[in-house]
């Protein structure tokens, strides 16, 4: 049975109160545990999973009778709700009644890295966040009953996602002739809402030969100040080329497309 349905914004946590609403969320989680990559400009909508048990007095027949909302901030924990600042909250999610005290939600948080928001707009938001949740009765009349934001232990990275391009060229080439291999390692900058060049790491050449199903690591390649990759290769049969960046803890991993080269 469905047990509610909601669409939530930053606006909508409430102020840190310390009256208990005895409204129990356990089993909390985002983005399948992993950690979530945001980009500049495109929203991202990470998956959120978790369990509702209400206290006496309520049901979940009743879902406009009680808020519980997950959510990832930075910082101080009502500051972060009451202001929206380091604070990323649920898109939305839908509720399932699994008993008269009991319910299991699904939907995902929302990110909009867009400059009117303030979701990522510094590069130290690549970080890990901690994880709160809102809670809210209300009573018969609609009027509030009990507010709280309860921390959690558990912690979700964010990262700033990386793009890595390739090129292979002479194409074709003389069997037993030099191959060069070019790219560019860039990385979100959610301050300037840009991709930038990322310098010193190490992205892996790989190669998967005409035929087969599997990429290879050929060799590892720093890349230059500017993020820039180049390397020569000795050309021996056909396959596809392409640049794979492993990503470290506050960015993403990123793999180019691939460039084919015939090999006479």
């Amino acid at each position: 049975m469905l047990a509610g349905a909601l669409a939530l914004s930053a606006l909508n946590a409430p102020a840190a109160q310390a009256a208990d609403t005895g409204i129990t969320v356990s089993d909390i989680v985002i983005n399948k545990g992993k950690p979530i990559v945001v980009g500049t400009s495109k929203e991202v909508e990470p998956s959120l999973t978790f369990t509702i048990t209400l206290p006496a007095g309520y049901s979940t027949d009743d879902p406009f009778a009680y808020d519980a909302n997950p959510f990832l901030y930075r910082g101080d924990i009502a500051k972060a709700a009451d202001t929206g600042e380091n604070y990323i909250g649920p898109g939305g999610y839908t509720c399932y009644e699994q008993s008269a005290k009991k319910a299991s939600c699904e939907g995902s948080l929302y990110i909009d890295p867009h400059p009117s928001q303030e979701h990522v707009d510094s590069n130290s938001d690549a970080t890990k966040w901690k994880v709160g949740v809102s809670l809210t009765l209300f009573k018969a009349d609609g009027s509030l009953k009990a507010q709280e934001l309860e921390t959690r232990s558990t912690t979700v990275r964010l990262k700033r996602a990386a793009k890595v391009t390739v090129n292979a060229s002479p194409e074709p080439v003389t069997k037993g002739k030099k191959i060069t291999v070019t790219g560019k390692l860039t990385r979100a900058n959610w301050e300037t809402k840009k991709y930038g060049g990322y310098g010193g790491r190490t992205v892996e050449l790989q190669f998967r030969e005409t035929g087969t199903t599997a990429f290879k690591t050929v060799k590892k390649v720093t890349t230059s100040s500017t993020g820039a990759l180049s390397t020569t290769v000795t050309a021996a049969t056909d396959g596809t080329w392409r640049w794979v960046y492993r990503g470290n803890d506050t960015t993403g991993a990123a793999t180019s497309g691939g460039d084919h080269v015939d090999v006479r």
